[in-house]
């Protein structure tokens, strides 16, 4: 069973999703907020597995939501989905840079935003690698000094040889099974190379280490797959 938190100030738009939610197998809706800081509340409160949060809300956005969340949430932590109107977004760029595991459309349909749901419940983060490529290229191109190239950017030092040829490939859009038929390695080998490089680096999300990889530049935009 999942538990989810629903997380958008139109009521509609809320009620909705929740009712989506309920009629599906495997899913409990275990609360739901009108803005950023009744997420944070009710997070604590429900404890849910995944917080499907809209990003932009009055008051509290859901950058600062996703951000207060998980710096304050005991393991394991929520993953948050977002939900957008627009992919290529800054607001959305921002949550994922704040630990939000990936990001829907809020056209996506029914069927994707309950398979993006059990995704990202499932440790997939990134549930569209190459639409999540897109967006951070697409914010780390605007950066007016980017990084130096380097073989190891600053603060990937503590990272393997390996670790970072998997960061690059995953960084680049590439699925865990594509990275192992690129290394020559078990799909399990990847992610667990992956599960490492968050816990040295701190990060609570795969979204979040890909964005960490082109602001470092370790990747850079244009760099093909």
């Amino acid at each position: 069973m999942i538990d989810v938190l629903v997380v958008d100030d139109q009521f509609l738009v809320r009620s909705g999703l929740a009712a989506l939610l309920r009629a599906a197998p495997g899913m409990r809706v275990v609360g739901e907020a009108a803005d950023g800081a009744e997420a944070v509340a009710a997070t604590a409160r429900t404890r849910p597995d995944v917080v499907l949060m809209d990003i932009r809300m009055p008051g509290m956005t859901g950058i600062e939501a996703t951000r207060r969340i998980l710096a304050g949430a005991p393991d394991p932590a929520p993953r948050i989905l977002i939900l957008t109107t627009f992919d290529l977004d800054e607001y959305v760029y921002g949550a994922l840079r704040a630990g939000a595991a990936g990001f829907l459309l809020k056209d996506a349909g029914p069927e994707r935003l309950l398979a993006a749901v059990t995704a990202v419940h499932g440790g997939d983060s990134l549930f569209a690698p190459v639409v999540t490529r897109r967006l951070v290229e697409a914010f780390t191109e605007r950066t007016d000094s980017p990084p130096a190239p380097a073989d190891t950017p600053a603060g990937l030092g503590s990272l393997t040889s390996r670790e970072v040829e998997v960061l690059r490939l995953v960084a680049r859009g590439l699925t865990n099974a594509e990275a192992a038929e690129r290394l020559f390695i078990s799909e399990a080998t990847v992610k667990t190379h992956l599960n490492r490089t968050m816990t040295k680096l701190g990060l609570a999300s795969r979204a979040q280490a890909v964005v960490l990889a082109y602001e470092t530049g370790l990747v850079r935009p244009g760099d093909g797959s």
